[in-house]
């Protein structure tokens, strides 16, 4: 064969998707989820960072959602990245996630970071209507997974 081979990613992205219950053992469970999720990426995404955004979503989704509706988790693979959103029922939109100006959360409070957390570890966020509630989310690029020494 002569030239170069190249590889070519899927051009469909595949995705996640599953109900959660309306409790905090949503919490754990989604962060689970979203781990084993990503290890389908050829090239990954920070598991740590997407964990920590995906337990503040599902923990904001639990503590200010109306009703007692499930909690629906969808995780979204390119090759680019990963979308991870969080499903509830109550349609009104999350506090300051996209509002620019944000103020710093009191240091004395036990609230009021998660969204600041969303808006500055990841590359894009934001919510829209859905026919049952609304969908908050978050984006992650790709990172190159390192390689290992004497390894090609």
């Amino acid at each position: 064969m002569n030239g170069s081979a190249t590889l070519h990613e899927p051009s469909t992205p595949s995705s996640w998707r599953i109900a959660l219950p309306h409790t905090a053992a949503a919490v754990p469970v989604a962060r689970a989820l979203v781990r084993t999720a990503l290890t389908d990426l050829k090239h990954g995404t920070d598991c740590d960072t997407a964990e920590l955004l995906t337990a503040e979503l599902v923990a904001n989704a639990v503590e200010h959602a109306a009703g007692d509706g499930p909690i629906e988790l969808v995780v979204e693979l390119l090759p680019s990245g990963c979308t991870v959103e969080v499903h509830d029922p109550d349609p009104a939109p999350p506090g300051d996630l996209t509002a620019p100006g944000y103020d710093e959360p009191d240091p004395w409070q036990e609230h009021g970071r998660g969204l600041l957390l969303i808006r500055a570890l990841s590359s894009a966020c934001g919510h829209r209507p859905t026919s049952s509630g609304k969908a908050v989310w978050f984006r992650l690029p790709s990172v190159p997974h390192p390689q290992r020494p004497g390894l090609i």
